[in-house]
């Protein structure tokens, strides 16, 4: 980011987040995926009028960086300006090619390191971390806790909601939780709901509704802002004649097309209930004679070359179209460039036609308003925001999605009756003026973020006084960091123990070594003695709640404070004490910030289940479960993982000089993002499924300390002449 000077004293620097689909300035591809909808429109426009306030220095839009020969190449370009104080931020993270979101997850975490390292380059940190999605939310959980800024989240669509929605429109339980990735990202959201500082909602029924089926959700941190929409881009025609491009769409296909629009806009996707509109459609002749039906449906080019869900939903329309003989009535067209919607609408108005948005499930609901704001009546689900939208507007109706008689008879309704049309039309276009304006939107969102600043000033402080020198925390002379997990890794084979050692020892101008273990650090000193491994550089003991520096074993206890935050060791105890399977280990394996438990796994809840007892009870920690035999219970900022981040940060080091080896559970979190990894080939089965099929994990033949050296030849890892 480049500064810029402000007249104001204390001009913010916001930072967004969203990480899925095609992001860009101009020409948003809006519908050729299902990733790529309406949040792309929501984040684009916010960021450019956020950057626009007075009080703002800078807005950031990190997203991905796509370098794909199947999308745009603009994708795959670092920076783009979207205003004068806005701009894209696209930063690689996983594959170079396009994945869908349900695919992105096992590359977050490199994404926060890379995210992390490009922060800590700056001049300055961000005030504020907005995210959008639970992707997004997730990668600015991580940087929020270890950077100590407020995190400001969005959901856009929750996934207990879609798993409802598709459950009672008949989906297989199992199914749609396995090919949406729903359980974990579920376990997200709560995480998200629990730990962000303000959660933006559009309606208020997002969140008794929505909101209300977690078990963190959290009122009082809530702020309904309903987002706005472009006025220089949506509102009623003029006289002019509409453009032939927009009737090329559309007419061809139709009779009859002098007669009114029904207008559908949205992803084909089955949550948008495409065929239930058609089903309704098909199903009244009355509606037929009234109304011509249009579903601008994405773009393509060969359906049977899309994705198999949109594949799917557009064979069916089609199907549905020979079944009902509609030919001549419905309009489906191909193609369609973000510039055509207005139009769209605005043809749609021409023809006293009615906007209609069926899905079985919708957060807001933002193309009612845009259908609104150009004059057109419209009718929604009943299920969301539409139903704010309506109570806000009053022009137009609610129906039940799953209701196929309720879609025609609302849509003749509206149809019908001109002089109700022309008041539902005129109410639409006061009622958007006054509710959803995009300056209106910011205005709001800045007093909710100043409030929130002032309310978390202490805390936030506090928090960031982990500064890059560390504060007691010896800087390394070095540029590259080796770290390993003790046993099983590091010990385990006294010759290549050796071989190991000689290496660190030739080296040890050039890298700082670090051991980072589930011992306790009188056990870590202990054994170290008995193997004759020299004293590291530094410790990162009992799981990743104690950082020690040198020979004079230096306590951090900034690390300290800093993993404190929601630590209630005592009552996390006491809960944990009624389950079976679980049998807390001997005394001098407990400390003050780390719980250990031997376990019986065939008698042992699932981990999501103890996950769940403890939120239920307002408790957050972190569980590391690791050889099928022990389980630790940590803070909820401690991990391995956290803390060689927390080093990171301090000593301003990319994550990528980081090398660290381990062998089990406990040791991914250190190895899932952006470090140089290694795992020995003794590794524990566990350690598999989480790492696999990245790439920035290397698996060892070798075991033990030969399996680390294996490794280091594999990165290269030739320090000698740096």
């Amino acid at each position: 980011m480049t500064k810029r000077k402000s007249k104001l004293e204390n001009p913010l620097y916001v930072l967004m987040i969203s990480v899925h689909g095609l992001i860009r300035g101009h020409e948003l591809e809006l519908g050729r995926d299902a990733d790529t909808g309406g949040q792309i429109t929501y984040v684009i426009e916010l960021a450019r009028t956020l950057a626009r306030h007075p009080e703002i220095e800078q807005v950031d839009l990190l997203t991905r960086l796509i370098d794909d020969k199947t999308v745009s190449s603009d994708y795959a370009q670092p920076k783009e300006e979207i205003g004068e104080k806005a701009c894209i931020l696209r930063i690689p993270c996983g594959p170079r090619r396009y994945l869908k979101k349900e695919h992105l997850w096992p590359h977050l975490d490199q994404l926060v390191d890379r995210c992390l390292h490009h922060l800590c380059q700056q001049e300055r940190l961000p005030d504020i971390i907005h995210t959008h999605y639970a992707d997004a939310g997730y990668v600015g959980q991580q940087l929020s806790q270890i950077l100590g800024i407020p995190q400001i989240h969005t959901s856009h669509s929750l996934g207990l909601t879609k798993r409802e929605a598709l459950i009672a429109n008949g989906s297989n339980p199992q199914t749609i939780d396995r090919k949406f990735n729903l359980p974990h990202r579920i376990a997200i959201e709560e995480e998200i709901l629990a730990r962000a500082s303000l959660l933006v909602t559009s309606t208020h029924q997002e969140i008794v509704q929505q909101y209300g089926l977690y078990q963190n959700d959290s009122p009082q941190r809530c702020a309904v802002i309903p987002p706005g929409i472009d006025f220089s881009r949506f509102s009623p025609p003029t006289h002019r004649q509409i453009d032939h491009q927009i009737l090329g769409m559309t007419d061809p296909f139709l009779k009859r097309p002098e007669k009114p629009m029904i207008l559908a806009l949205c992803r084909p996707v089955k949550n948008k209930n495409l065929q239930g509109l058609m089903t309704a459609y098909g199903q009244n002749k009355e509606l037929q004679e009234l109304a011509n039906l249009v579903i601008i449906a994405g773009n393509r080019e060969d359906i049977r070359e899309m994705e198999e869900d949109q594949r799917k939903v557009l064979s069916d329309l089609l199907l549905d179209i020979d079944r009902y003989n509609l030919w001549g009535k419905v309009a489906i067209p191909k193609q369609h460039k973000p510039e055509d919607v207005p139009e769209l609408y605005r043809l749609a108005f021409r023809r006293r036609g009615v906007f209609i948005n069926p899905a079985l499930s919708e957060p807001f609901g933002l193309t009612l308003i845009e259908a609104a704001a150009s004059g057109l009546p419209f009718v929604a689900t009943e299920d969301g925001g539409p139903k704010d939208i309506v109570e806000n507007l009053r022009s137009g109706l609610l129906v039940d999605p799953l209701d196929t008689k309720a879609i025609s008879e609302a849509l003749k309704q509206i149809l019908s009756d001109r002089k109700q049309w022309r008041l539902w039309s005129r109410r639409g276009l006061t009622g958007v003026a006054r509710h959803y304006s995009w300056n209106g939107h910011v205005s709001k969102y800045m007093k909710a973020v100043k409030s929130l600043l002032h309310r978390e000033r202490k805390q936030w402080r506090r928090q960031r006084s982990f500064s890059r020198q560390g504060r007691g925390c010896p800087l390394p002379s070095t540029k590259k960091v080796f770290v390993s997990d003790i046993d099983n890794t590091l010990l385990g084979n006294k010759k290549s123990l050796k071989e190991l050692l000689a290496w660190i020892n030739k080296n040890n101008q050039s890298i700082t070594f670090g051991i980072a273990t589930g011992r306790t650090l009188e056990s870590t000193i202990e054994i170290l003695k008995q193997w004759n491994v020299p004293l590291p550089n530094f410790l990162i003991t009992s799981v990743g709640t104690e950082i020690h520096y040198g020979s004079s074993l230096l306590c951090d206890h900034g690390w300290s404070n800093y993993i404190h935050h929601s630590w209630r060791r005592d009552i996390v105890a006491s809960a944990l004490s009624a389950l079976p399977g679980l049998t807390l280990q001997s005394e001098e394996n407990q400390r003050e910030y780390k719980l250990s438990y031997n376990v019986n796994p065939e008698q042992m809840p699932k981990i999501k289940e103890i996950y769940r007892l403890l939120r239920s009870l307002k408790l957050r920690v972190n569980l590391v479960y690791s050889h099928n035999a022990f389980l630790d219970v940590l803070p909820v900022r401690a991990s391995k993982g956290h803390a060689i981040r927390y080093l990171a940060h301090k000593w301003n080091l990319p994550l990528e000089n980081f090398f660290v080896a381990g062998d089990s559970g406990n040791d991914a979190d250190m190895m899932g993002g952006n470090t140089s990894a290694i795992v020995v080939g003794n590794y524990s089965p566990e350690l598999k499924e989480q790492l696999k099929n990245l790439e920035r994990v290397y698996f060892a033949e070798n075991t033990y300390a030969k399996g680390i050296l294996e490794g280091l030849a594999h990165y290269n890892f030739d320090i000698t002449n740096k």
